[in-house]
């Protein structure tokens, strides 16, 4: 259950009642001025063998119609899949351009017992987040690519970044005109590794986020092209309901409290037990439910600013949150 700190948010801010376990959200809103969550469907309670119960995945959906202090599941996301059988869903990324909304999908044939298989993003379109149009794979670096992160460029081009597994989980990236054809795949950041990237602009900066599953690896560019490092964000255990755990793969939105001041509202997810060595989550473990402790996520949120030049996000801190004050829907 939700706890609600006078000033803040509930923690958890949205758990799956489906399946327990929402990974990699994304948010977006709506043409209704509501919003929406994306997000991995993992399913907790699967007991099969080895990391079964992460594949076979849909992308499950949220709506908030009070700035996204709360949350109502209302189910899966339709017509995603462009092939038969039952694939795997992973790690969606949804932007509004023209009115069109464009959906990164990482897509994986099949269901694993591994962290196996061949792994493309394909792109669709939607009127309305509600009828998606298959357009096709990325033409990207490898076989072996997740976790898309668009942002908008100043000259008014796009910028894809993601992960490529057959480097050593490296962070590259594409550019488009137009979201139709792709420069050639570039290297961004090669070391350390890591997955889920998240760019957005906040206080002169753009700011780059990687989940390194040891917390947010944070850094900074000032043309979106040259990076630094600049620490470590969500790699303390908080003290919120279960927000003990590493922040992991985030999404970000940029807007302002109500005293006017610009930062980043920053969407996390967590184990509630933290995987063990080589990020193996045993199901020996049963919660009160009979669900594998280790294999249960919440989604949680936590405010970030710039200060002196710096991200700093305190996750215990209040959040002054309400998405009807966006102003820069970060990728």
């Amino acid at each position: 259950m939700s706890t609600t700190v006078p000033g803040t948010v509930p923690a958890p801010l949205f758990s799956d009642p489906v399946h327990q376990a929402p990974t990699d959200p994304v948010l977006v809103e709506a043409p209704d001025g509501t919003w929406r969550m994306l997000y991995t469907q993992r399913r907790a309670g699967d007991r099969s063998p080895g990391f079964t119960w992460v594949h076979g995945t849909e992308i499950g959906v949220a709506t908030s119609d009070d700035g996204g202090r709360t949350w109502r599941y209302a189910g899966v996301v339709q017509g995603l899949d462009h092939l038969e059988g039952c694939n795997t869903l992973w790690a969606p990324e949804v932007v509004r351009v023209d009115g069109t909304y464009h959906l990164f999908l990482s897509h994986v044939p099949g269901v694993h017992v591994s962290w196996d298989g061949r792994r493309s993003i394909t792109h669709h379109i939607s009127p309305d987040l509600e009828r998606w149009t298959f357009r096709g794979e990325l033409p990207l670096s490898s076989d072996r690519v997740i976790d898309a992160c668009h942002i908008a460029l100043p000259d008014g081009d796009h910028r894809l970044w993601y992960k490529d597994e057959a480097r050593g989980s490296q962070q590259w990236c594409v550019d488009s005109p137009d979201l139709v054809t792709w420069s050639a795949s570039r290297p961004v950041i090669t070391d350390p590794p890591g997955e889920g990237a998240n760019v957005f602009r906040l206080g002169g900066w753009y700011w780059l986020l990687v989940d390194e599953w040891r917390g947010q690896g944070v850094y900074r560019s000032t043309d979106a092209e040259t990076w630094e490092r600049d620490g470590i964000i969500l790699g303390e255990p908080g003290s919120r309901p279960w927000d003990q755990g590493t922040g992991r793969h985030a999404d970000v939105v940029v807007g302002r409290t109500t005293a006017g001041e610009e930062v980043a509202w920053v969407f996390y997810f967590t184990h509630r037990v933290e995987p063990g060595p080589g990020n193996v989550m045993t199901t020996d473990r049963l919660d009160s439910d009979g669900i594998p402790a280790a294999h249960r996520t919440d989604i949680q949120v936590a405010q970030a600013a710039v200060i002196d030049g710096h991200l700093v996000c305190d996750r215990d801190a209040p959040v002054d949150l309400d998405l009807r004050r966006a102003h820069t829907i970060a990728g």
